[in-house]
């Protein structure tokens, strides 16, 4: 993990439901878009933190129910700028799980400005609407050395809560880009590859671009046609199997190992 920011300090205390910070921490549990309304995430668990630290990041505030904070402090209590502990009777208001975590904390969103990186090994999301799907994608684009993920409009909301849960920490060690449309995706320079389940070279027959950009479709309609349209390259996996088509994060964890290993 990153070096720690300060010496434990005694932390705040939290007392009321409706101190500002827990009204915070609420929204961003339970709503999809608060993210962008607050500019923060919030973490909620030892695995989503430790791998946040792992990264380097450093949380502006960490968060502690009040029987746990004696067992963490030596361990999580140096990172933060700000320790906060609440009484355990409010942690249902502030979790979204149904076994509250006893701990968490709070991120600024990571700014990247908007700027697609022209020659990077490119994850595209095409109006994925599944949170599990999105963040199952992420866990493979990060395991399989794509560093960039570009997710256009209508796509779940990259740092929402139930992504960040599936994404398991893959995060951290992505350049995450939302909101695009189509004609933004004319800054990448590496050659684009879709998927499809019925048309196309088979996978395991067609040599695959190093680097590219993946770009994996909506879970019903599949990719759009204009971005079909614009890809050099088309390919299907093969399904002895029989089965009709497989789930989008089975098939882009499929493509992204293709294209680590050939």
């Amino acid at each position: 993990m990153t070096s720690p920011t300060q010496p434990v300090s005694p932390p705040a205390t939290i007392t009321s439901r409706d101190n500002p910070l827990l009204k915070e921490l609420r929204a961003l549990a339970s709503d999809t878009t608060a993210y962008r309304k607050w500019g923060r995430v919030w973490l909620e668990g030892d695995h989503l933190c430790r791998a946040a630290l792992e990264k380097g990041q450093i949380p502006a505030v960490a968060v502690f129910s009040e029987s746990f904070w004696p067992l963490a402090h030596a361990e999580y209590g140096v990172y933060a700028t700000k320790n906060v502990v609440i009484p355990d009777r409010l942690w249902s208001d502030i979790s979204a799980l149904e076994s509250p975590s006893p701990m968490g904390m709070l991120l600024a969103l990571p700014d990247h400005g908007g700027e697609v990186v022209p020659n990077a090994p490119t994850v595209v999301l095409d109006r994925l609407q599944d949170a599990g799907n999105v963040g199952s994608l992420l866990r493979s684009a990060a395991a399989f050395g794509f560093r960039q993920v570009l997710a256009l409009k209508g796509t779940a909301g990259l740092w929402s809560p139930k992504v960040l849960r599936a994404g398991m920490g893959a995060h951290f060690g992505l350049r995450l880009i939302e909101g695009l449309a189509p004609e933004d995706l004319a800054a990448l320079q590496v050659p684009r590859v879709v998927t499809s389940s019925h048309r196309g070279e088979w996978l395991h027959r067609q040599p695959v671009p190093s680097p590219c950009a993946w770009v994996f479709g909506h879970e019903g309609q599949g990719v759009s046609p204009v971005l079909e349209a614009g890809a050099s390259h088309v390919v299907r996996i093969a399904q002895p199997g029989g089965e009709e088509s497989l789930n989008v994060a089975a098939a882009g964890a499929i493509c992204l190992h293709t294209s680590a290993t050939q």
